[in-house]
């Protein structure tokens, strides 16, 4: 890589931690780091909630603060600021998950517009997002995806997810807030995609505002790209991607062997990082028509696409181009990104303590789970704490 390396700066990287903030992060990833440890705390956390025993208090000051922004939009406000005092934009992701019924999905879908009404007050918040699951039923999506005729009720349900996901398309490029929408497992992804393309379609006639994203672990994505792409070509309309290597990875190879059909999972890591950087190296080429959310902590595929721009060129702010994290981790790559003038954003969730359990936990899987992710986090801080030691 031909690109300065940039991102060994823990001064960048952690500027705007104070001391105890810094010793918290240690002390949480040193905790994720032992597997036992988060099997054990998952289980004891989720019995206390359900037991409605008081430790919220216990949590907010620590997991909670750590990798979410607040309970609500105007909690998360201080965060938001501090982070586009340094370049860094946010993405709220309200993230409770679970819910089943139309008066949540309702009540989600409303969630996400005023989000972006809030969006609009604020340079802090380009971009907005939400979970398909979070407007309709898992098993709605699945039974469309298997091309399964659905009942009439099951067919007014799904107009209604429709109509949900075209209030906030349709606000989005009101507001011109761009609108990432996640995906989830493979086997309802299918009726996701074809929703998502249809919004495309309808809103992106000027420039990208709707995203879909391409989980790369998945070995069919570069070719669904491809198609996608003679799609937008033919119907002239524009394609916003958001790339990630996908979170779903053990559920899909469990589901595929119990099922007896062949996992739609790359076979390794490295085929799912080529896959990956051929997606990103896809899109660049095709830039007249695509835009890119880079969503990935790994620091070879940033450096990459990095290197791809200077090939090719293009500004470092080059408004087609954005670089994404997750808040409380990677500030080595979001900040020293950011202080070089690059498009960064954070996924900064959000949402009362016990809804967004689920998500918190998964994230400390994650991390256990990840080889070298909590290693490299915890190498980092503790550079930094020395380098603050010796001031």
């Amino acid at each position: 890589m031909n690109t300065d390396l940039i991102f060994d700066n823990t001064e960048i990287a952690f500027s705007l931690k104070t001391d105890s903030e810094l010793e918290r992060a240690y002390f949480l990833f040193k905790m994720i780091s032992i597997e036992p440890l988060v099997r054990i705390g998952t289980v004891a956390t989720n019995f206390a909630i359900k037991a409605h025993l008081p430790i919220e208090g216990l949590i907010r000051s620590t997991v909670f603060d750590h990798f979410c922004g607040g309970v609500n939009e105007e909690d998360c406000l201080s965060v938001i600021d501090k982070m586009y005092d340094k370049g860094v934009s946010s993405v709220l992701d309200y993230s409770v998950e679970g819910k089943e019924n139309e008066k949540e999905f309702d009540s989600a879908k409303d969630k996400i517009l005023k989000i972006i009404d809030f969006a609009k007050e604020l340079n802090a918040i380009p971009i907005a997002v939400f979970k398909p699951t979070g407007f309709g039923r898992l098993s709605l999506y699945e039974k469309i995806t298997k091309g399964d005729k659905l009942t009439v009720k099951e067919q007014s349900e799904w107009e209604n997810v429709v109509n949900r996901f075209d209030a906030v398309c349709r606000k989005a490029k009101a507001n011109d807030v761009a609108v990432l929408i996640d995906a989830e497992e493979s086997w309802m992804q299918g009726a996701a995609d074809s929703l998502v393309t249809q919004m495309m379609e309808k809103y992106n006639t000027e420039k990208p505002i709707v995203y879909n994203t391409l989980q790369m672990y998945r070995h069919d994505r570069l070719d669904f790209l491809k198609v996608e792409h003679k799609k937008a070509k033919i119907g002239k309309y524009f394609l916003g991607y958001k790339l990630v290597r996908g979170a779903y990875m053990e559920k899909e190879n469990e589901r595929a062997e119990e099922k007896g059909y062949k996992s739609p999972i790359c076979k390794s890591k490295a085929l799912t990082d080529e896959n990956f950087n051929a997606g990103l190296r896809y899109i660049l080429d095709n830039l007249d028509c695509m835009s890119v959310f880079a969503g990935t902590h790994n620091e070879d595929s940033s450096y990459l696409l990095m290197n791809l721009m200077k090939e090719k060129g293009l500004l470092n702010n080059d408004p087609r181009i954005w670089f994404g994290q997750l808040y409380g981790m990677s500030d080595h790559i979001s900040f020293n990104l950011a202080n070089k003038g690059y498009n960064v954003a954070k996924y900064i969730p959000f949402g009362p303590v016990k809804d967004v359990m689920p998500y918190l936990i998964r994230r400390a899987e994650e991390n256990t789970s990840v080889a070298g992710q909590t290693g490299r986090e915890l190498a980092l801080l503790t550079k930094e704490k020395k380098r603050r030691k010796t001031l």
